[in-house]
């Protein structure tokens, strides 16, 4: 059982019209704010040039150059961002570099703001994910588990010269196609334990429209199941959580941020 009192008042949250579409951009915005500081020493950290300085823009960088600076960014980004129950997704990106944690939702976040201020422009897919994918997670909290999560799921414009589509690269393809990465070992999410969505990205598929299947002695890799609604894509995550509100109503993430903000995924006394 999941709770919708959690959820905020009065959001109609329903399919997007198929012909939806959204262009994505490099500016940077409230939660993606890539011209700050912080964001320029994680970039030097990387070994690119300071924020505010497109990397990646040049005709002569190819698609594959793109790639492999993104993976790099989210291997640092798993390595010093420690993964937390965070509740605030509108959190500033430069925030959670302060803060050295971050849920996966701000995670992400702070990919898309590297990937922005290289020259790449993002934009992100609408999710609506029944909160019953997080019940490994929180066994015995069950009736606290909001109902619907909002997951905010990045996509980078890899290729432009590709169209206006054919360009476009989903986070989860960010490590190689769906078909290839279900086909590692140890396949599948559990969404238990230590390893987050945003880890478990880098090593096997995560498939929310049903395309892809781990081997039967796997665990699975198509989470379409879980799929509530897809609300289509938009220019940045502030759009869409100023449309569609975050996960926890106001008043909610007020009483949990405090506690769950700090508990590090995959502790012992969430799952």
């Amino acid at each position: 059982m999941t709770s919708s009192i959690l959820r905020p008042r009065g959001r109609v949250r329903t399919a997007a019209p198929d012909d939806r579409t959204a262009d994505g951009s490099t500016a940077p915005t409230r939660i993606l704010d890539w011209r700050h500081p912080r964001v320029g020493e994680l970039l030097g950290s990387l070994g690119t040039v300071p924020a505010g300085v497109p990397a990646h823009d040049d005709a002569r960088t190819s698609a594959g150059q793109r790639v492999e600076a993104l993976r790099r960014a989210h291997r640092r980004i798993s390595a010093t961002v420690r993964p937390v129950y965070s509740v605030q997704d509108e959190r500033p990106v430069s925030e959670v570099l302060r803060r050295g944690r971050g849920s996966c939702s701000q995670r992400l976040a702070v990919l898309e703001a590297v990937a922005r201020a290289g020259g790449v422009a993002t934009r992100v897919r609408g999710l609506l994910v029944d909160g019953a994918l997080w019940y490994p997670r929180f066994p015995r909290m069950r009736r606290l588990v909001p109902d619907h999560v909002l997951l905010a799921w990045p996509e980078f414009l890899i290729d432009p010269a590709a169209g206006p589509d054919g360009g476009w690269l989903p986070v989860s393809e960010l490590f190689g196609g769906l078909a290839e990465l279900s086909s590692r070992p140890g396949g599948g999410f559990t969404n238990a334990g230590a390893e987050t969505l945003f880890e478990a990205l880098s090593r096997t598929a995560i498939d929310w429209d049903g395309d892809t299947a781990c081997p039967t002695d796997a665990v699975a890799c198509d989470l379409s199941a879980h799929v509530v609604a897809d609300l289509g894509r938009f220019d940045s995550r502030d759009d869409l959580f100023t449309r569609h509100g975050q996960t926890l109503c106001k008043a909610a993430r007020l009483v949990a941020e405090p506690v769950m903000g700090r508990r590090a995924a995959g502790a012992a006394s969430a799952g």
